[in-house]
C-alpha cells in the first residue's frame, strides 16, 4: 500500500527547488519566472541531479558546506497541486483540528519505512548524519543512532562527537521527523518516506498554528485552515495574473469567432439567421471558424465575439481572457458543454475590462485554483452552469463580478469567494451542494477596502456548511481590542441627518441594518421566516464587522491628530442590497462566521 498511496500526487521532479531560507542548504538558482506558472514542466534547477533511472522518481541535491554529506532527496518545493492533494486526499481528509495528529500518524504508518534508512538531522546549528532504527508514529519521532562514519557540519567548532552523543542521550535518541532529511536512494524504496516527511515538515512549519486546537472543533480543518494557509505559502495571498491584453486588432476590425466541432448546413443557416446577419450590416464582418473554444479565445482581440455551437468540447488549457470580449453559447447551457481535463490551474482566468460569458456549461476536473477567477476588471456571467471541482468563483480585490440566472454546484470549498475591495452582484442564481455557499474574506485589516455586495433573489441550498460565511481574525492588535472596548461602551453611532444640518441623531445597530437592507420597519427575529432571517443575519454581521473597521480607522486617525467629520457608517457603501434570498437545507444554517 505504501508504494501506491501517494501515486496520485503526481510529482514533477523538474519543478522542485530547495528552499535555503528554511533548510540552510542553498542552491544558487533564481526562482522560476511567474509567467511560466507554478505548474511548469521545464527544468527549473540546474544544480539538481535528475535521476532518470528505473526506481526513484525524485531528484536529489548535495547539501552545501565543507562536510561531504551524501545526496539528499529533494522535496522542499513540491507544487501546490501536489501538496493540496496529499493533505486533502491522503493525510487530513475531513479531520477536525483535534484529530490532526491522529490522522497524520495513521498516514505515516501506511507509507513510512520504519527503519533501515539514513537521514541528515538538520538544525539551525548543525547537520549530522544519522541512521533510523525505529519510528514512533504517534509521537511523530524517529529513533536514531549516529551513522558510521561520523559526518557533522557545525557552526560551533567546539561541537564534538562527545557533545553529539550527549545531546542524543538527552533526547533519548528520538528526533522529530520534520528535522530529518532522507538520504537519497535510487532504488525508489524510500521515495514515499522522503515525501511523507516533507509533508509533515511543511505542515508543522507553515500551516499548523498552536491555537488551532483551541478553536471550535466542529469544522473541516482542511477546508477552513489548511487550504487558505497553503495558498498563502505557495502562491502568496494574492496570486496575480500576468496575462497581457492584445488590445484592438491592428486593422481596427472586430471578428466573429464561431466554434463547432462540425459545421452542418442547417446549423450554418440558423447562425446566419439568428446571430450573424440579424440586421443589415453597415460594413462587412470577418468570421473565423474554430473546432475548439480554446483556440477561438486565444485568437481574440479587443471587442471580438466567440459563439460556441452545441457540442461537448474537451479542453486541456486555461481560458486566459485579457481583452473585453463576449463568449456566448448558441443554445441551452446543457447543450453547450466545455469540460476541462488534466491537472492545472484555473479553468477561466479573467483580467479584461469588460468580459461577458453566457449560455455555457463549464465542467471542471483535477483543478486546484477554481473554475473561474476574476483578477481585475468586470466579468458578467449569465445563464451559465458551473460544475466545480474545488473552489467555484473567486472575485479578487479590485475586481467586479456580476452573476445572473446561473447555477453553481459541486465546489469542495466555497461556491463563491469574495475578496476585500471587490464588487460582487448576485441575482437569481442557485448555489448549492458546495462545502460553503459564499465565503466573504476578512476585510478588517486596515489595508483592505470593504467589498460591495449585492445579493438579490438567490437560492442558496444544500451546502455542507453555511449558506454564507464571513472570515474574521480571532487575534487582534491592542489597538483593535481597545476599539472593541469603545464599541461595547458606546453602542450608538452618530450619523448626520443631512449635509446642511450640523446636528446628528443617534442610531443603534438594528437601525443600521434596516438602512442597509432598505427596510422601513423593525422585525422581531423570533417571527422571521427562514428567508428573511437569513438575509437579516448576513447584514447584521457584516454591518457589525464594517462598524468595527470604521471605528478602528477612526481610532488610528485620532491618534495621528486627524478628526473625521463624517462618522456615517453607510457612507462606506458596503451594501447595494441583500434581499429576497432563500436559504434552505444548509448543514450549519444560513450564515456563520469563521474565526482564524
Amino acid at each position: 500500500m505504501a508504494d501506491g498511496l501517494l501515486a496520485g500526487v503526481g510529482l514533477r521532479s523538474q519543478a522542485m527547488i530547495p528552499q535555503p531560507e528554511r533548510t540552510g542548504w542553498a542552491v544558487e538558482e533564481e526562482p522560476a519566472p511567474l509567467e511560466k506558472g507554478l505548474f511548469q514542466d521545464e527544468d527549473s534547477c540546474s544544480d539538481c541531479s535528475n535521476h532518470d533511472k528505473p526506481g526513484s522518481s525524485l531528484p536529489s541535491f548535495v547539501p552545501s558546506g565543507k562536510t561531504h554529506f551524501p545526496e539528499i532527496f529533494q522535496t522542499s518545493q513540491l507544487l501546490f497541486y501536489e501538496r493540496f492533494k496529499a493533505y486533502q486526499d491522503y493525510i487530513l481528509a475531513d479531520c477536525k483540528a483535534s484529530e490532526v495528529r491522529e490522522f497524520t500518524a495513521e498516514f505515516l504508518e501506511k507509507v513510512l519505512e520504519p527503519s533501515g534508512w539514513r537521514a541528515v538531522w538538520h538544525t539551525n546549528v548543525f547537520e549530522v548524519l544519522v541512521e533510523v532504527t525505529d519510528v514512533d508514529f504517534a509521537a511523530l519521532k524517529a529513533a536514531v543512532r549516529l551513522a558510521d562514519p561520523y559526518l557533522c557540519e557545525s557552526q560551533v567548532s567546539s561541537f564534538t562527537l562527545e557533545c553529539m552523543n550527549e545531546l542524543l542521550n538527552l533526547k533519548e535518541h528520538r528526533l522529530p521527523l520534520q528535522e530529518l532529511w532522507v538520504v537519497f536512494d535510487d532504488s525508489g524504496v524510500f521515495d514515499q518516506t522522503a515525501l511523507a516527511i516533507e509533508h509533515v515538515r511543511f505542515f508543522y512549519q507553515n500551516i499548523w498554528r498552536s491555537w488551532d486546537e483551541e478553536e471550535e472543533d466542529e469544522y473541516d480543518y482542511f477546508v477552513r485552515c489548511v487550504e487558505p494557509r497553503l495558498r498563502l505559502y505557495v502562491f502568496g495571498y494574492q496570486k496575480n495574473s500576468n496575462i497581457q491584453a492584445k488590445g484592438i486588432r491592428p486593422n481596427g476590425q472586430k471578428v466573429m469567432h464561431v466554434v463547432s466541432s462540425t459545421m452542418m448546413t442547417g446549423l450554418l443557416r440558423s447562425l446566419l439567421r439568428d446571430r450573424l446577419c440579424q440586421e443589415p450590416c453597415k460594413e462587412e464582418t470577418e468570421i473565423q471558424f474554430h473546432s475548439d473554444p480554446l483556440s477561438a479565445i486565444n485568437a481574440c482581440y479587443e471587442g471580438d465575439t466567440v459563439i460556441v455551437c452545441p457540442g461537448h468540447y474537451m479542453v486541456h488549457g486555461t481560458f486566459a481572457i485579457a481583452d473585453s470580449i463576449e463568449l456566448e453559447g448558441y443554445g441551452l447551457p446543457d447543450d453547450i458543454v466545455i469540460e476541462k481535463r488534466g491537472k492545472g490551474d484555473t479553468f477561466v482566468d479573467c483580467t479584461g475590462v469588460d468580459i461577458k460569458i453566457s449560455g455555457i456549461k463549464f465542467i471542471q476536473h483535477d483543478a486546484v485554483e477554481g473554475i473561474l477567477i476574476i483578477h481585475r476588471g468586470k466579468t458578467t456571467l449569465e445563464n451559465c452552469v458551473l460544475q466545480c471541482e474545488t473552489t467555484g468563483v473567486t472575485v479578487r480585490t479590485s475586481a467586479e463580478f456580476l452573476m445572473k440566472n446561473s447555477d453553481l454546484y459541486g465546489a469542495k470549498g466555497a461556491g463563491i469567494e469574495i475578496y476585500p475591495g471587490s464588487k460582487c452582484t448576485l441575482s437569481d442564481n442557485e448555489i448549492h451542494h458546495c462545502k460553503e455557499g459564499i465565503l466573504i474574506k476578512d476585510f478588517l485589516d486596515e489595508h483592505y477596502d470593504i467589498p460591495k455586495i449585492s445579493m438579490v433573489n438567490n437560492v442558496i441550498h444544500n451546502n455542507e456548511g453555511y449558506g454564507v460565511v464571513l472570515v474574521k481574525p480571532t487575534i487582534f492588535s491592542d489597538l483593535q481590542e481597545n476599539v472593541q472596548d469603545e464599541i461595547e461602551e458606546n453602542r450608538a453611532l452618530k450619523i448626520p441627518t443631512s449635509e446642511e444640518a450640523g446636528t446628528a441623531e443617534r442610531v443603534d445597530l438594528e437601525e443600521l441594518i434596516q438602512c442597509a437592507t432598505g427596510k422601513m420597519e423593525l422585525y422581531a427575529r423570533s417571527s422571521l421566516s427562514e428567508q428573511v432571517e437569513g438575509n437579516c443575519e448576513i447584514v447584521n454581521e457584516l454591518v457589525a464587522a464594517s462598524t468595527q473597521k470604521g471605528q478602528m480607522k477612526k481610532k488610528r486617525l485620532s491618534e495621528l491628530g486627524i478628526i473625521q467629520a463624517d462618522d456615517n457608517l453607510m457612507s462606506q457603501e458596503m451594501f447595494v442590497s441583500i434581499v429576497g434570498n432563500q436559504f434552505k437545507w444548509n448543514g450549519k444554517g444560513s450564515f456563520g462566521t469563521f474565526l482564524f
